[in-house]
């Protein structure tokens, strides 16, 4: 890590939130509760000194659309921290600065060479932006049923093939804890003078360890959206995108965020960002050290139930391509004759345990610096007595592989603003769908704006239905229907000129 050139003892913005409550000022002003006194309840849950806090933008608290003072310093802090030029705070957490990171640098039209699987606030940003994506397809692990990383060739032929596109989109790393070889794309990205912007919703704490995978800044990458609330401990919704470099304008990067994030943040929020980082800088280290061994001595001792497969370092079939993130504990459950949904409820209706997820095949079970010995110790006796429970052994319960990366027959943006109609899913085999299908989490369409709808994915649907997987991304909240194009003569627009396209 490079050498602090700033105090990171201090907390510019939450040390002046809290003068403010002390100095005893009488506020003319938003929110209305007046710090707590027209909310007593509220203030009675939350606590006293978080309703004092709760303030808004003013001269001595600074504005987060123009930061000058302490958002300024906090934020230059933060940007020490993770070892790049700039950082801006987020309030309207790591999915504003996904979309703020492709609207950077995306107009419509522009290309932007992105993963299948990212995340669907990268959708949003391409809908917002009018990109048109240049889909890479990750490897595929058939038994886990999961998505992995992206080879560095893989990138090194779409830029190839598109030498025009405009940015590289990186997940770092996935929800599974598999981070691609960043140092590697963002060398070959470079060489065309292609920024590398990057996902890394699951990797606030990747620079705090060497035995971790690289992090988006230390790898070279230009724009990093990194969810703090995560795994860096700050309150939910609370993120940083960071910059480097002169591949992307700062100052573009700010500008979106001031059309696209809330002129109204929260001030715990930001607090909250401050006193992580804090911390992060004076304990990090050894906070995520021991955060480390505690999922490898977890994975251990998960790895001897029988029945249980714990994704380790095998997985990664070509040394290079892929490193794993160990505190993303991932369980393969189907030599159970269960799904991992099954095994999530069971878990939390019998033993109170909640996950950070579970997909047909898996569950995950994610480790932070809030973890310990006794917490870590209640899921092993759980797995331990549910895998005893099951007298069958080795019974697939599903053979359903994940389907295959559909057709884009035309862009997010023009499938998300053309004419529509509704129809069951069960007989949309070939239209053109106009919203997104995904289970969340992890949050990864299945279906994106603009594909052609095949029958291994409504089928793959339905089977995540049959399981109550929590499935999101269509108007109807069963997701039973599903909006497609309502013409098969659609109108297709270029930087250049207007064309028809039979879809």
């Amino acid at each position: 890590m490079k050498q602090n050139r700033f105090n990171q003892n201090q907390t510019p913005l939450f040390t002046a939130l809290m003068k403010y409550a002390k100095d005893g000022t009488i506020p003319f002003h938003v929110p209305g509760h007046k710090q707590g006194r027209g909310n007593r309840e509220l203030q009675s849950i939350l606590g006293e000194t978080c309703l004092n806090i709760d303030l808004t933008c003013m001269e001595d608290l600074d504005n987060i659309c123009n930061p000058v003072s302490v958002i300024k310093e906090a934020q230059a802090l933060a940007a020490e921290l993770y070892e790049a030029d700039n950082a801006f705070f987020l309030v309207n957490g790591t999915t504003s600065g996904i979309q703020a990171m492709i609207m950077s640098v995306c107009e419509p039209g522009d290309k932007i060479i992105i993963p299948r699987n990212a995340h669907k606030s990268a959708i949003g940003g391409i809908i917002m932006s009018g990109a048109e994506p240049i889909y890479i397809e990750p490897e595929i692990d058939e038994y886990l049923g999961i998505a992995m990383g992206v080879k560095p060739e893989t990138v090194a032929q779409a830029l190839e093939r598109h030498p025009d596109a405009k940015a590289v989109f990186i997940i770092n790393p996935t929800y599974y804890g598999i981070a691609s070889n960043l140092k590697a794309i963002v060398n070959i990205a470079h060489a065309y003078h292609v920024p590398v912007v990057v996902d890394e919703a699951h990797g606030a704490h990747l620079l705090f360890s060497d035995k971790l995978p690289l992090s988006a800044m230390q790898a070279g990458a230009d724009l990093a959206a990194s969810s703090t609330h995560k795994l860096g401990g700050s309150l939910t919704q609370s993120s940083i995108l960071l910059h480097q470099g002169s591949l992307i304008n700062p100052k573009k990067v700010k500008a979106v965020l001031n059309l696209t994030q809330t002129t109204s943040p929260s001030y715990i929020l930001l607090a909250s960002l401050d006193i992580a980082r804090k911390q992060l800088a004076q304990h990090g280290r050894e906070m995520v050290k021991r955060t480390y061994d505690l999922a490898l001595w977890a994975r251990e001792q998960i790895s001897k139930i029988d029945g249980l497969y714990v994704m380790g370092t095998e997985v990664i079939s070509e040394p290079g391509d892929f490193t794993l993130d160990p505190t993303k504990i991932v369980v393969n459950v189907r030599a159970l004759g269960l799904s991992g949904y099954d095994v999530e409820k069971i878990l939390r209706k019998q033993y109170r345990i909640q996950l950070e997820l579970s997909d047909l095949f898996n569950i995950i079970a994610l480790v932070s610096i809030g973890d310990d010995e006794t917490t870590l110790g209640h899921l092993i006796k759980a797995l331990e007595e549910i895998a005893n429970s099951q007298k069958l052994k080795n019974v697939v319960k599903y053979f359903i592989p994940l389907p295959a990366i559909p057709e884009a027959v035309i862009s997010p943006r023009q499938a998300f603003y053309s004419e529509t109609k509704t129809l069951p899913l069960n007989e949309a085999e070939g239209e053109i769908s106009a919203e997104m299908i995904m289970a969340y989490p992890p949050g990864i369409p299945i279906i994106c704006p603009g594909e052609r709808i095949t029958q291994d994915i409504i089928d793959y649907v339905n089977v995540l239905r049959s399981e109550m997987a929590e499935l999101q991304g269509t108007e109807d909240p069963e997701v039973k229907q599903i909006k497609v194009l309502n013409k098969r003569l659609v109108l297709i627009q270029n930087k250049d000129n207007i064309a028809e396209q039979v879809i």
